[in-house]
């Protein structure tokens, strides 16, 4: 095995019960490092992301066959601190990758599943699952067409501001719903037209008044009486994309029932309208390719990749694995702005 100088041991995050009370089933626990096998690398997690979906996996609602314990985590980047047999990458070799468990100070991954960086940012991490879901959902599902209106909700989050950026390159009209007036700047920055601060603006007012067609494409990640304003809002043949509904996942089945779910069928029909669920997972061959494109894109300065590491969060900065469980309940906060990220290593000082 080729290595740089590296720890005995290394710290990761383990799910220790079924649960979407995330800080209440997660232990921090110490394990000797392990060594890649054949075709694998072992990756020094650099930065990893933090995703609301975190709280679904720890309460088991992506897959029942797993079971306590379990490692948790979607996505990071890192660095290539050892090479398996038959593995090619070099020894400091900036990568990025998604996979469950990444919350882990080093993990082995297979090398085929690496993506190779220019070098490691933290900028490219948003592309892992933010990125690469709001890019292929409005390709392959929404369709869109310029001079479409697009609508998408929490707008100023991780995937939010890659959907609001990827529906204007497409020529679109872009309404980005938030919660505060920092994001309604941060809104205007990326280019969005019409940002709804729905704390203070009502947004079935704001859809009947400015927008009294509908809008042809709803990129939905709220979910409850958000997802109700959005159906409403679509107009004949528009597509409303389903890629989460945070609203309801920290309520103990994951969602509420509503009356609104008898009604679908009826209001789809007299629209020749469609809602169009979106799994990344489901996606996997477009995964490299959509995320190699994006990363070419942010350096050629073709996409803006935003990142909140919790400089304003009173627990923050968030830096160590220890400050996981803070991050993720920042993200509910909803005080963020882009993509959560924690800094889990600091670079290698060694020569290569």
């Amino acid at each position: 095995m080729a290595s740089r100088q590296l720890p005995s041991t290394m710290k990761k995050l383990v799910v220790t019960k079924i649960s979407q009370k995330f800080r209440d089933v997660v232990k921090i626990t110490q394990e000797s490092l392990p060594n890649p096998g054949a075709g694998e690398v072992l990756v020094k997690n650099r930065f990893v992301g933090i995703n609301a979906s975190d709280i679904n996996y720890t309460a088991g609602r992506y897959d029942t066959t797993v079971k306590p314990p379990f490692d948790c985590g979607f996505e990071a980047v890192g660095e290539v601190a050892a090479i398996g047999p038959g593995a090619s990458l070099r020894i400091g070799q900036p990568v990025t990758y998604s996979q469950f468990g990444a919350f882990s100070e080093y993990k082995n991954i297979s090398e085929r599943n690496l993506l190779k960086l220019p070098r490691v940012s933290a900028d490219y991490l948003p592309l892992q699952v933010s990125g690469a879901t709001a890019a292929i959902a409005l390709d392959k599902y929404g369709e869109l067409k310029a001079g479409e209106t697009v609508l998408v909700t929490a707008a100023a989050g991780g995937t939010g501001q890659f959907a609001v950026q990827w529906a204007k390159r497409a020529g679109c009209h872009v309404i980005g719903t938030c919660s505060t007036d920092d994001k309604v700047q941060f809104l205007k920055k990326i280019g969005c037209d019409r940002p709804v601060n729905y704390k203070k603006e009502n947004l079935k007012t704001v859809l009947k008044t400015e927008y009294k067609n509908g809008v042809d494409v709803v990129y939905e990640s709220i979910g409850g009486e958000m997802f109700e304003t959005c159906l409403n809002g679509l107009k004949t043949k528009g597509r409303l994309l389903v890629i989460g509904y945070i609203t309801d996942y920290e309520s103990d089945q994951g969602f509420k029932p509503t009356r609104t779910l008898a009604t679908i069928p009826i209001r789809l029909l007299t629209k020749s309208a469609s809602i169009r669920g979106f799994f990344l997972n489901h996606f996997v061959r477009d995964w490299v390719p959509y995320v190699s494109k994006m990363a070419d894109m942010i350096d050629k300065k073709e996409l803006q990749s935003f990142i909140d590491m919790g400089e304003n969060s009173p627990k923050g900065p968030f830096i160590g694995i220890d400050k996981i469980v803070d991050a993720v309940e920042y993200l509910y906060s909803q005080k963020s702005i882009g993509k959560i990220v924690v800094e889990l290593n600091k670079p290698a000082t060694s020569k290569l």
